[in-house]
């Protein structure tokens, strides 16, 4: 492994080191101030320059992300706040939306709140404020790979209703600037049940700001969500100092395969030569959105994968594309988030 400019092996690396906490380490906590009051954390360093924070109450998503002290992800104005706040109905999800590097929308419902089948749904789902359980942390020498793996279980459950099951586990290698993560979706019920599944990646300042570009594979196809996202579609891989009134534009974004099924996108600041990416399997994932918000105060781009168009459950129904998991199936989703430094990091994404 590379570590601080220098190749070494697991011998020669614990001839320096009494304890690996010094370089890598998970470190379990909570947090207690305001509305986090009783949220757990899990404090993850790669010895690579990134860091980044698991919250085990909030389904597993990630908040907190920096690479050698700068702030990479975005956390929105309600700051982590406790699943007890909860308000599911509408767009109520805002209130306790602390974005960060990583939230989960879904399992059953997620995207734009509607009613279908005659249940009212509000947006996003209820996966990324339903705490997990089951929640472990390991750190082991695997050959001359030091490897940090977190793994926990959330369930989406309900008396006559679905009994939905994700089994999330994040690896981190010593070195690493990244965090690979692999989902199992599981239907434990006895009735189908709809999986709709989106991976919300926000970055924030200073990131993003006016020097940062989207770069994505030659030959991505994008095309706006809505009137809105028309206004700025020449502009979808360019970014603005925040402005007042700005309303969100979303785009999807049909990104070929580079490496087998895999595809990437990367948000790039030239001035900082940092960039923000994320790469993905393309058949797991059929869809992929942009979200740009320039607002002042919520500044923010979020690359989400996602198996299913963000406009609601309903929308998703009626045009014959809502997937559907049979009693005992599975499916598997796997991404990677992270990190790269000069416009030659970009290539070694995948």
């Amino acid at each position: 492994m590379e570590l601080f400019g220098k190749k070494v092996t697991k011998k020669e690396l614990t001839k320096y080191v009494g304890d690996m906490s010094q370089i890598a380490d998970a470190r379990e906590g909570m947090l207690t101030a305001g509305k986090a009051d009783g949220v757990r954390v899990i404090d993850v360093k790669t010895g690579g320059g990134f860091s980044f924070s698991i919250l085990p109450s909030r389904g597993m998503d990630i908040a907190w992300a920096e690479y050698k002290g700068t702030p990479v992800a975005y956390i929105g104005k309600p700051g982590v706040v406790s699943p007890a706040y909860f308000e599911k109905d509408g767009l109520g999800f805002f209130r306790g939306f602390f974005a960060g590097l990583m939230t989960t929308c879904g399992l059953t419902y997620m995207g734009a709140p509607c009613t279908d089948a005659g249940e009212t749904l509000g947006l996003h789902g209820r996966i990324s404020n339903t705490p997990a359980y089951d929640v472990g942390v390991s750190k082991e020498w695997e050959g001359d790979d030091y490897v940090i793996r977190i793994r926990g279980k959330v369930a989406e459950s309900a008396v006559f209703g679905e009994n939905m099951v994700l089994t999330r586990e994040f690896t981190v290698k010593l070195g690493e600037p990244c965090v690979h993560i692999h989902d199992r979706v599981e239907n434990c019920g006895h009735t189908q049940a709809p999986l709709m599944l989106l991976y919300h990646c926000n970055f924030g300042y200073p990131l993003i700001s006016e020097d940062t570009v989207l770069v994505e594979p030659e030959g991505t196809k994008v095309r706006a969500r809505d009137a809105e996202g028309e206004k700025g579609i020449d502009r979808y891989m360019e970014f603005e100092p925040p402005v007042h009134g700005y309303n969100e534009q979303v785009f999807y974004h049909e990104l070929p395969r580079v490496k087998g099924d895999e595809s990437y996108s990367c948000l790039y600041n030239e001035k900082l030569g940092l960039g923000g990416y994320v790469k993905f399997s393309r058949e797991q994932f059929t869809y992929f959105g942009e979200w740009k918000m320039m607002g002042e105060g919520d500044y923010v781009v979020g690359l989400e994968p996602t198996n299913s168009l963000p406009e609601g459950r309903a929308a998703a129904r009626e045009r014959g594309q809502l997937v559907m998991l049979a009693p005992g199936e599975t499916k598997d989703f796997g991404l990677t988030i992270g990190v790269v430094e000069g416009r030659d990091g970009i290539a070694k994404i995948l």
